[in-house]
Parts: C-alpha cells; structure tokens; sequence
C-alpha cells in the first residue's frame, strides 16, 4: 500500500493551442502570473515544474463574462482539460432559459460535477493498464522484491500513479443579467471589492478555502471515519492539501490504496463546489480579483499578515493609480508579491549565515505558481488611453476594520474568508472602532477621509482641466501667401478662402 511520500510526481508536458483561446476575451479584465520558482544562493531563480495554473476571461455578449482560474497539482493536464470542458459545460446552452439566482447556481454546480466526470472517463485506459500492471505484482512481496523480480513493471506502475494523481483546484465567476455568481473548490480564491454607503472600500471573500482549517471539511472528513488529528498533523489528504478538487484519481477512485484514507467510508476528497451568487452588480461594485493560492499564500508567508484579502485589494488599488491596463495593474500585483517573498527569503538567508535563526513561518526556498485575474467594474484607471468601463468621476477608496456581511449567498463571510454558518453568528459585526480604523490604516496607508488625497489618488474638484493640444503643422506662411494675394487681386474667384 503506497504511502503519500511514495507517489511520485509525474512528467510534465507544454501544451499547444487550444479552442478556448478562439473565444473572445473580455476586455475588461486583465491576468498576471508568474510562474513557480526554486531560490538559490547566489540570489537567482530558477523554475521548479512548467506553470499548472490556468485561467480563463471571455466575453459571451454585453451580458454573460465568464472567468476562471484554476491551480493544478501534479502537473497541468487536469487544469488544462477542467479549462476547457467548465467552458464548454456552461456556456453551450445550459443557461438557455435560466432566470433564478437557484437555476444559474445549479447551472454551476453541475459543470463542476461534468468536468470531473469527463476527466476521470479520459484517464480510463490509464486505469486499465494500471489494474492489468498490479495483477502481474503479487500483493505478499514487499516493495523491494517487487522491484527485485519486477523492475520495469514497478517503474511504469509509479508513473502511472503519478499521472493519476494530477489533479486541479478551481474558482469560476459568472457575471450573467447583471449579476455575479461564483463557484470553487479548493483554495483559489475570489474577492469582491465594493464600497458601502459610506464610501468605505470593503473586501467580501466569495470563496470558501476548502482544506484542513476549515471546520466543516474537517467535521466532513470524520464523518466518514477519518482520524482528523493525523490529517492536520500531516497537512494534507493524501498527495494533497485540499479536500476538494477536480481530478486526482488516487485521493478519490484509489484512496483505499493511501494509507491514512484506508478508513474512510466514501471518497474523502470531492469535486462539489461551493456556490454563492447572484450578486447584484450596481454601482458599489468596484473590481473582483480571481488567485490560485500561489498568490495570497507567498504574501502571508513572506509578511506573516493576517488580513492577506485586504492587503491584496490595497496592492490592486495602488496599481489602479499607477497602471494603464486591466492586465499591468494585474501584472503587478503579482510582480510585487513576488519580489517580497523573494526578498525575504533573501533576508532570511543571510541572517542563516551569520547565525541568527529566521523568524517563524518565514517563506522556505520555493514559491508556487501565482495567477490573479482582475474584473473592473467601475473603478478608475486614471492612467487608461481608453477605459469605457469606468464613470467619468474619480472614485476614492478608504479602507475601515471588515465587517461580517452578507454578500447575497446563503452563507455570510468575514475577512477571515470561513462560512459564518455553524462557526460564528452571522448577525455578528466588528464595530469600526477608532483603534481599529487606525490599525488597518497603518498598514495599508489608506486615505482617512473623502475629499483626501494620498499618493496620487485626488477628488474630482482638485483635477485640473485639459490644457489645449497645440497644432503640430504652422499655418502662418499659408495666410500671408493668401493675405498677399488678396491684396493683390490674384485670388481665384470661384474658391472662397474664408
């Protein structure tokens, strides 16, 4: 029975062109990502695997976006297959007819389900070869006389199961009648920024983190006879750190081979999503922000925080300011977590050499891969050549200590990004203490007042109007000549040049 260190990780391929990238993409969004990176001593990088995160932006009509990000394991075929076929499942007729925020909702849900049962269909003659390969392995040898009597069948037994273990997380966003819906599962994450009424920027998490910290997936996971204890001691379920996903053959078809899931009743780990929607898209609505945990994990890890959601809205802000394109200010944001994660393992490094132990849960000698796709709905890019997406007034953000809110779905969320639910009371809300405001605003540097500016970021009456374009061709010697002429009577009668 193979135990998680003993699945290998499979070979991993580039991939060529495929039929989504002929759909058209929405220009109000942008990407940036930055592939994984190994760190080494001289301060230079180098990648680890080919990037696994995957993502998506399309524009169906003036009406239905679709968004999606996803964050493979073990290589990148199931992010690359769960791409195309989520596209496929919901945007080929199956939201014909829907109206209700239940109807749009099951629309999503059952793509997640479609996709994971697509894939596990494609990897079947895998399964079979694997199966026909175990049978010619009698099951009393050990795993060195196995590969004593039968090395070539042991090696193209652990590739197999290296391939079988690929797997994805993902975060899809529908924008459809004028309303947001969102769907995941595993760790990618979806921020929506919204001001409230009084103009407050506030950042709603619209995902839910499915693994071992969140404690309906944990009392999930004993319900159906695990010991949760060793699982969050080891950090992961199987091969992996999520109990959701799509794909993964051996932590759903094959978890009685893994050693800690022997005990469990029914495939521990699943493909169900979460779904929350449909928001209503008005004018508090400011721009969603679609990761792989790649992205807001190097930022905890490298600065320890503990609000990671506000400080990644506060990064896309910053860069609204700086930026002329949805995929720059995208872009980065994703640069700039990667340069501090970088340079605190740098830092951390050099207080190694000269002896002074690293701070607690500073960043180890590897970052994972970072995708992040930006939606704007009507924040200002006062640096855009063209921006139709956006009013014509200049939008000033603050940023206050988050409350718990709802966010039009059935579950409430706090800036902690858990369901409210069964955890805490979602009538519960964090009062916007003076101490508190003071706090947020000294990390995030944030304007405390409207009418304010800070670093670039003014009020409408403080902009200044247009100064007029000077021609670039001098006509001067062109009204002499005709002026001259004039003057002399050789203008031609029958052309005015007046």
């Amino acid at each position: 029975m193979p135990t998680r260190a003993e699945i290998p990780r499979p070979s991993h391929h580039s991939y060529e062109h495929i039929w989504t990238d002929d759909l058209p993409v929405c220009r109000l969004s942008g990407v940036g990502s930055s592939t994984n990176q190994l760190y080494r001593e001289d301060g230079m990088r180098q990648d680890e695997h080919p990037c696994e995160d995957r993502s998506f932006h399309i524009r169906v009509n003036e009406s239905t976006y679709l968004y999606g990000v996803f964050d493979g394991h073990d290589g990148g075929e199931a992010a690359q297959f769960a791409l195309q076929r989520m596209v496929y499942e919901i945007l080929f007729g199956q939201l014909d007819g829907k109206a209700s925020d239940e109807e749009i909702k099951d629309v999503l849900r059952q793509a997640f389900l479609a996709v994971e049962k697509s894939y596990m269909e494609s990897i079947d003659d895998r399964l079979a070869e694997r199966a026909k390969l175990q049978m010619h392995i009698p099951d009393d040898l050990s795993e060195y006389e196995a590969y004593k009597k039968f090395p070539h069948l042991v090696d193209r037994l652990k590739s197999l199961n290296g391939e079988l273990s690929c797997g994805t997380t993902a975060v899809v966003a529908l924008v459809y009648g004028g309303r947001l819906f969102v769907a995941n599962v595993g760790e990618c994450r979806a921020l929506l920024c919204k001001t409230d009424k009084d103009g407050v920027l506030r950042v709603l998490q619209l995902s839910v983190d499915h693994n071992l910290t969140n404690e309906d997936e944990l009392l999930r996971l004993e319900q159906l006879g695990l010991d949760i204890n060793r699982l969050k001691q080891e950090h992961r379920i199987g091969n992996q750190e999520n109990s959701r996903c799509i794909g993964n053959y051996l932590v759903k078809g094959g978890y009685k081979e893994i050693e800690e899931l022997v005990s469990a009743l029914s495939e521990p780990v699943i493909a169900e999503p979460e779904v929350h929607g449909g928001i209503p898209l008005d004018e508090s609505c400011r721009f969603l922000m679609l990761m792989s945990d790649g992205v807001y994990k190097s930022l905890e890890s490298a600065t320890r925080t503990d609000q990671v959601n506000i400080e990644l809205a506060q990064f896309a802000v910053d860069e609204f300011r700086n930026q002329s394109t949805l995929t720059g200010i995208a872009q980065a944001v994703v640069d700039k977590i990667g340069r501090i994660h970088h340079d605190v393992f740098m830092s951390n490094h050099l207080s190694r050499e000269i002896n002074h132990p690293p701070p607690a849960g500073c960043p180890k000698g590897r970052r994972d891969d970072m995708t992040l796709l930006l939606r704007n709905f009507n924040f200002d890019i006062p640096n855009a050549l063209h921006s139709p997406s956006v009013p014509a007034s200049i939008f000033q953000p603050t940023f206050k200590a988050p409350v718990i809110e709802s966010s039009g779905s059935t579950s409430t969320f706090n800036e902690d990004c858990h369901p409210a639910g069964a955890i805490k009371n979602s009538t519960s809300t964090l009062q916007d203490t003076n101490a508190g405001v003071e706090t947020v605003r000294s990390i995030l540097d944030a304007p405390s007042t409207e009418g304010s500016s800070s670093d670039g970021i003014t009020s409408q009456a403080a902009i200044a109007p247009p100064a007029p374009i000077l021609p670039y061709v001098d006509f001067s010697e062109y009204y002499q000549n005709v002026e001259r002429a004039r003057q002399e009577r050789k203008l031609p009668e029958d052309i005015s040049f007046e």
